[in-house]
This record gives structure tokens, C-alpha cells and sequence, in this order.
């Protein structure tokens, strides 16, 4: 009865049968030993037909907890011999495809990390840090090389930084359907070269990449041109809104060195206006009214002027009206945002094309702000292939129930 009771706990169906049940109180652990019924065959994908068995092997696997203590199964597991008399290891479906572990526990670890550093996840089930890191690094190789990009045809690119210093991730991240599709250690012309390659493999063309969302890099406009020959480039709103956001901050730099008035209004000048304070927004409303005096003044106002532009949804009227923004701060003394307006002259089509595409690496950036939380948590990550594993993790949205049913 107790062997038919973990039978079907377990979902251990015929010719494999639940042969002992062992509880050791000491080290609080539940071992299941798990045997086949003598004079069985077994399939095996490299012939047709049934295989008569060689000999056997041990496998110990760990499995779910049973309430608090930890539980393995001691597999015996056949060997078969084919007809070409080769011989070939056969395992039972519910094996992990990590060596060790059975697939429900596979699927525990995976939904955990999800959620939780590797760390803490490994302090739970009573693994490493380095088996846990193994089973989601597995799953996430697995899923990625399956994945299918036939469906891709709008994407977005954006680095964020993997460590202090001048190092970065490139991330690619397919716009419709809001996944991270593709991660790399380099920030060059040659990341969007490696990124078409990935499509190519994946069932891909990119010739169907009809649009590409990206900040004003030369590398990824040189990448994107030469790589993605068809898509068209947008330049994302907010990256001009942030270029804008640091030459005003740099005018109010160069003006406070000769007017103490304007020290303490950093945040008070970057913020929305609609997220201040009300004592905030006096300030601001005090220094915006000396725009005939203050050149910082000046530098809020076409920053806002700026926001309101690209803002609007008529093409013809934002061509025009950044052309003229761009005119009329180049004849002002507001030096910083000349800068600005250089910038967007050089990139003027991709900016206006935001007014169609409505293209933004926000959801990139939200990303970013994910990873890089999970890096604090779990103290930094030092390798890319951790930090790719976790990317995926958090946002691949990457479908594992192929690799294992239990992983839904």
C-alpha cells in the first residue's frame, strides 16, 4: 500500500515500480528506491523497436521535498543494447535534464529564481549556489536555442551596464511581444552583426526587421544600417528628452557659480513639474518668470518646448517645429543645449520618426532597472553567462513547458 501510495505521488507508472521506501530520522532524509520489472524492454530514439537490457546503473536524484525533509530517489536505471550492438542509457521521462535532480524539482528551482537571488534559493533547497546557478543556466540554453524569431519585426537595442566602470550588455528586445530576445557583452557595430546571425538561426531574416528602436550611438546606427538594412530608425524620445534634462542641469551648473540663487534646484529644474512639490513649484515658477535674465530659466523652457514637440503625432507639424526649436536655440546663448540641437539636426529623421513609430526602449530601461536590482541583491554578478542567464530569467518570457511540462 505505502508503495502505491508514492507510486502515485511520484507519477511512476509500469514497468517502473516503487521497490523501498527508507526514512533516515538522523539526517532528515526520505530516499525512494525506484526499479523496473525484470525482463522488460525499453525504446530508445537512435533505433525503432524495443531493446532488450545490458546491464543497469545507480542514479540519485533529488526530488521535492516530502514536508520538511529532503527527498531522493535511487533510480535503477538500464542500459539497452540496440541492434547494431551499440549500447545506449534509457531514462525515465520524469529525470531532470540536469544530472541529479528529477523534473518537478528542476521546475521548483526554476519558478524560485525567478523571483529570488540564487542564493537565497540555494539556502532553501539545500544546494549551491553553483547547482542552482547550472539547472537555470541549462533551461535558459535549452529555451533560447528552440526559441523562434520567425515573428520578429520590430525590435528595440540598449546597452546597460554588467559592471562598474566602462563595461556593458547589449540587450535586444523584440517591441511586440516585450522579451528580451538576444544578449551580448559587446556595445559596437558588431553586437547588431551578431544579433542578425542570431536571427538567421532562428528561423529569421533580417530583412524582416521593419523597425529599430535605439539611442544615438554611431555603433548602433552603423550596426543597424549595414545589419538590418530594412528597418527604419527610430530614435527613442526619452534619449533626446535626457540629452535636453543634462545641458539644462550643466547651465545651472555654469550660472550658480556667479548666482547662489540657483543652488538647490537640481531636482527642482529635472523633475516633471506635476511631481513637485508645491513649495517646489513657486521655485520654479519664481526662476521660469526671469527667462529674459536667467539663461537656466531659458534652458527649462526649451527643454519643456522640446517634451511638447515630440509629444504630437502630425509628422509635418514636428519636422517643422523642431526645425525651428533647433533654429532659434542656436541663435540663443543658452551654449549647452546648442549641443542639443546639433544633435538632433545630425539625427533628424530617426527623432521625427518616433511622431509615427511611437517606438521607445522603455521597456529596455525598465529591464535594466530589474537586473540591476537583482545584481545588488545577490551582491554582483561577475560573469556574462550568469548575467545572461538572469536577464532571460527575468525577462525572456522564455517558454520552458517544451524542456519540461512541469516548468508552466
Amino acid at each position: 500500500m505505502t508503495s502505491q501510495l508514492f507510486e502515485a505521488a511520484l507519477g511512476i507508472k509500469a514497468p517502473w515500480f516503487v521497490q523501498s521506501v527508507n526514512f533516515d530520522e538522523a539526517r532528515r532524509q526520505l530516499t525512494i528506491g525506484v526499479d523496473f520489472v525484470a525482463g522488460s524492454r525499453f525504446a530508445h530514439a537512435d533505433a525503432p523497436g524495443e531493446h532488450p537490457v545490458h546491464d543497469t546503473q545507480i542514479k540519485r536524484l533529488r526530488h521535492l521535498n516530502f514536508f520538511q525533509h529532503e527527498c531522493y530517489l535511487e533510480v535503477r536505471v538500464p542500459r539497452v543494447r540496440l541492434p547494431d550492438g551499440k549500447v545506449r542509457l534509457v531514462e525515465p521521462e520524469w529525470v531532470g535534464r540536469l544530472d541529479g535532480f528529477t523534473l518537478l524539482f528542476e521546475a521548483l528551482v526554476l519558478a524560485m529564481c525567478q523571483q529570488m537571488p540564487f542564493a537565497a534559493v540555494a539556502r532553501l533547497v539545500g544546494l549551491s549556489w553553483h547547482r542552482v546557478h547550472a539547472i537555470c543556466s541549462r533551461y535558459v540554453e535549452l529555451a533560447t536555442d528552440a526559441a523562434d524569431l520567425s515573428q520578429v519585426s520590430a525590435v528595440a537595442i540598449d546597452e546597460t551596464s554588467s559592471r562598474r566602470g566602462h563595461n556593458y550588455l547589449t540587450l535586444v528586445a523584440d517591441m511586440a511581444a516585450r522579451r528580451v530576445i538576444f544578449v551580448t557583452p559587446e556595445r559596437n557595430s558588431n553586437t547588431v552583426a551578431e544579433f542578425a546571425q542570431h536571427l538567421r538561426e532562428h528561423g529569421a531574416d533580417p530583412q524582416q526587421i521593419a523597425s529599430a528602436s535605439i539611442d544615438m550611438s554611431p555603433a548602433f546606427i552603423k550596426g543597424v544600417a549595414t545589419h538590418l538594412p530594412a528597418a527604419r530608425v527610430t530614435f527613442d524620445k526619452f534619449h533626446v528628452i535626457a540629452h535636453a534634462s543634462a545641458a539644462l542641469d550643466t547651465m545651472r551648473r555654469l550660472e550658480q557659480k556667479t548666482d547662489p540663487d540657483l543652488k538647490g534646484l537640481r531636482w527642482t529644474l529635472l523633475k516633471d513639474r506635476n511631481k513637485l512639490h508645491v513649495e517646489q513649484q513657486r521655485d520654479l515658477d519664481a526662476l521660469v518668470a526671469r527667462f529674459t535674465s536667467k539663461r537656466t530659466a531659458r534652458a527649462w523652457l526649451y527643454r519643456e518646448q522640446l517634451r511638447d514637440i515630440l509629444d504630437r503625432k502630425q509628422i509635418h507639424v514636428v519636422s517643422a517645429m523642431l526645425a525651428q526649436w533647433c533654429t532659434n536655440v542656436m541663435r540663443s546663448k543658452v551654449e549647452p543645449m546648442k549641443d542639443v540641437a546639433k544633435m538632433i539636426r545630425n539625427h533628424f529623421d530617426g527623432i521625427v520618426a518616433w511622431t509615427q513609430t511611437r517606438q521607445t526602449n522603455g521597456f529596455i530601461e525598465a529591464i535594466n532597472g530589474l537586473f540591476q536590482a537583482a545584481k545588488r541583491k545577490a551582491r554582483g554578478f561577475v560573469r556574462f553567462t550568469t548575467m545572461r542567464t538572469v536577464l532571460f530569467l527575468i525577462a525572456g518570457k522564455l517558454d520552458f513547458t517544451k524542456i519540461n511540462p512541469h516548468a508552466a
